[in-house]
């Protein structure tokens, strides 16, 4: 059982944990991530094996990441232009 004491820490925690999931910077680690874990089941499917997070995150970074970032600032631009 959780003292009163504890209570207010706990709930900072969780609004910080809110503030870290809802940030522009989090959701964009998110993004990348998934970017990464896409390119690294289609290079896994080409090789017959898994290539593992670490060779397909070096790969996508050195192939693909600079477009796909100017693609997401683009979009990102024409999002903000719209509304």
């Amino acid at each position: 059982m959780e003292k009163a004491a504890d209570m207010p820490m706990a709930e900072a925690e969780k609004e910080k944990s809110h503030f870290v999931k809802n940030s522009v910077l989090y959701k964009e680690f998110l993004a990348e991530r998934e970017e990464i874990l896409k390119h690294k089941w289609i290079e896994s499917e080409k090789a017959g094996k898994d290539i593992g997070f670490e060779k397909a995150l070096l790969d996508w970074i050195v192939k693909h990441r600079s477009n796909w970032r100017s693609k997401r600032l683009k979009e990102a631009r024409t999002e903000k232009a719209a509304s």
